[in-house]
């Protein structure tokens, strides 16, 4: 793959820190799912191709559980992105995983119940998933980690909940004998989707707190600690930036590696293709125009 154009989903805030209001052609993108989140700004950027798209919408007003996680990742394909990095906040599960630091996760534990999960209803597809994450990308932005002063964790698995609520301490305890070292709300499924679509995903982790098995120190009342909180992922946020700017400065690397994710399909789609009909083509679009 010599061309590469890197689709970046921010969160948290994330995505206006990237590039400034005015940067960018501003697109519309229509899916066969609905409309994404938010439109895509593309631009040169770092010396490469990106597409930016904002998770939660303008003001984040988009829960978790109503983003519409298959338009978001379907209008990426469709403006012909061939790798993601993707980026939210989430709580640690681990001393060891700090506020502020970062974490490029390896595993994901899906507790999502809400969304829906896969772009195909018509027909059957079973990708793999045994490593949710781009290995080729993961390791690329690692081996960025010196361009950010803050230390980086090179695994951890993500439980994704459902939300928009936290968890009970008895389920972050659980959480944490499952031997998990974060949660959030929007990994899944964010990366069982791109996989879907022959997308190399990774994530970048922004630990804001952590999770409720470690309680907040008494001497904070809720407001002092909300401010804590907002500055953790302020510092991590501007961190996460850093990384994500190094890691796309330096994409043409991999430019000739191929990613896992960029054949999940080959051997995926079960259904007869003599029973698969030129609406069924229509409806999955860019996801199987390869193979279909």
């Amino acid at each position: 793959m010599s061309q590469i154009k890197v689709g970046i989903i921010g969160g948290s805030g994330t995505e206006r820190a990237l590039v400034g209001a005015d940067e960018g052609e501003r697109i519309t993108v229509e899916t066969p799912f609905g409309p994404p989140s938010d439109v895509i700004v593309e631009l040169d950027w770092q010396g490469a191709q990106v597409a930016i798209l904002n998770r939660h919408g303008p003001g984040h007003r988009i829960s978790p559980s109503m983003i519409n996680y298959r338009a978001n990742i379907y209008a990426l394909k469709a403006r012909g992105c061939t790798h993601v990095i993707a980026c939210g906040a989430v709580g640690s599960l681990v001393e060891e995983i700090r506020p502020k630091d970062l974490v490029i996760p390896d595993q994901v534990i899906d507790k999502t119940f809400r969304r829906i999960p896969t772009f195909f209803d018509e027909i059957v597809v079973h990708t793999e998933l045994a490593n949710p994450f781009c290995p080729v990308l993961r390791r690329h932005i690692l081996d960025c980690k010196d361009a950010v002063t803050t230390f980086v964790h090179d695994s951890g698995t993500y439980v994704c909940m459902e939300g928009p609520g936290f968890s009970t301490q008895a389920e972050s305890h659980m959480h944490r004998s499952w031997g998990a070292g974060l949660i959030g709300m929007t990994a899944m499924p964010e990366a069982k989707l791109a996989r879907e679509a022959e997308l190399a995903y990774a994530l970048v982790c922004l630990p804001s707190d952590y999770d409720c098995w470690r309680p907040a120190p008494e001497s904070l009342d809720k407001h002092e600690l909300l401010k804590e909180i907002i500055g953790n992922l302020t510092e991590a946020t501007a961190n996460a930036v850093e990384l994500i700017k190094a890691a796309v400065a330096s994409i043409g690397k991999i430019a000739d590696i191929e990613s896992p994710a960029h054949t999940a399909l080959a051997q995926a789609i079960w259904t007869d293709r003599s029973v698969i009909t030129d609406q069924m083509k229509k409806n999955l679009g860019v996801i199987v125009e390869k193979y279909l």
